[in-house]
């Protein structure tokens, strides 16, 4: 009997293509809640490290930075979603992409947008 796949097709853009294609892509690529969350925590890290680097004037927060951003993110392609993370096909698309999808769900929208993209959300009992 044939096993269902539990994951969405991947579609890749190409290099040419515009960010309207590549924003539903990169969702896909972020089916997992587990790898969301993770990124969240790298942008957080990320955004405090930036911080840092404003008030201290240290560079090494800088390179803390980019540690913190892309270390977690990588890490959760990596165990949960088996995929290539898409900074290395599209770097400036991928950081825009991250910082959208963070403040999505800051705001409580990310939910929309990963429908939209056809991302299967699984809803919290009570809410």
């Amino acid at each position: 009997m044939a096993r269902k796949p539990d994951r969405l097709p991947r579609e890749r853009p190409d290099r040419g293509g515009d960010y309207a294609q590549f924003w539903p892509h990169y969702l896909r690529e972020h089916g997992r809640a587990a790898t969301r969350y993770w990124h969240f925590f790298g942008t957080t890290m990320a955004l405090l490290c930036v911080a840092g680097l404003v008030v201290t004037r240290s560079t090494w927060f800088f390179a803390a930075a980019i540690a913190a951003g892309y270390g977690p993110a990588w890490l959760a392609h990596a165990a949960f979603e088996k995929n290539r993370p898409a900074t290395f096909s599209h770097p400036v698309w991928s950081l825009l992409s991250d910082l959208r999808m963070f403040a999505l769900w800051l705001t409580g929208r990310l939910g929309q947008e990963l429908a939209r993209a056809g991302v299967p959300v699984r809803r919290r009992r009570g809410g």
